[in-house]
């Protein structure tokens, strides 16, 4: 069978045979046409419409100019639809690429929202987790202020019953240095 390329090359020749073939029928001998007729039951026709049903003279282009310049605009449009279907194709083809690539993509943007996810979850419960350390250490320094000074009165007790003089002093009196 022909390609798309052999039908476009015969194309033009194929429009101008049938063109010139059609017109060259239609060349009758152009006279005034028959004289009116006159019966005697019938008027007579007036000469202007027997004048529209015959050909004028043609006012412009040759039937074979109109046929080279349609050839010539089809082989141009031909030429111009093959370009488009070459174009449509890269097209096509490039589309095909970018719809892959975004399907990979999709899959990789939903991974990283799900490790964000558990990024998200697992800073929220170090944060807990610290919260909580902060508060057992607080409470762990009042537990031992308060064990050490359980151990100082029991070690006053001692000395007291042991006999020993217990002065009480303040910080400041005890260490004249210190502001």
């Amino acid at each position: 069978m022909f390609t798309m390329r052999t039908n476009i090359r015969w194309m033009p020749i194929v429009v101008t045979t049938l063109l010139l073939a059609a017109f060259a029928g239609c060349n009758e001998s152009r006279t005034a046409g028959p004289a009116p007729r006159t019966d005697t039951n019938l008027q007579p026709v007036p000469a202007d419409q027997n004048a529209r049903f015959h050909q004028t003279e043609p006012t412009g282009k040759t039937a074979v100019e109109s046929a080279v310049e349609l050839s010539r605009e089809h082989a141009k449009l031909a030429e111009e639809m093959v370009a488009l279907r070459e174009l449509s194709r890269q097209l096509q083809t490039e589309n095909a690429d970018l719809s892959g690539k975004l399907a990979e993509s999709q899959g990789q943007l939903q991974k990283t929202r799900q490790e964000l996810n558990e990024a998200n979850d697992l800073l929220i419960e170090m944060r807990t987790e610290l919260n909580n350390w902060k508060s057992d250490v607080i409470g762990f320094r009042d537990e031992m202020r308060d064990a050490e000074r359980a151990q100082l009165e029991a070690l006053l007790k001692i000395l007291t019953i042991l006999g020993g003089e217990v002065r009480t002093q303040t910080a400041q009196s005890a260490n004249p240095a210190l502001p």
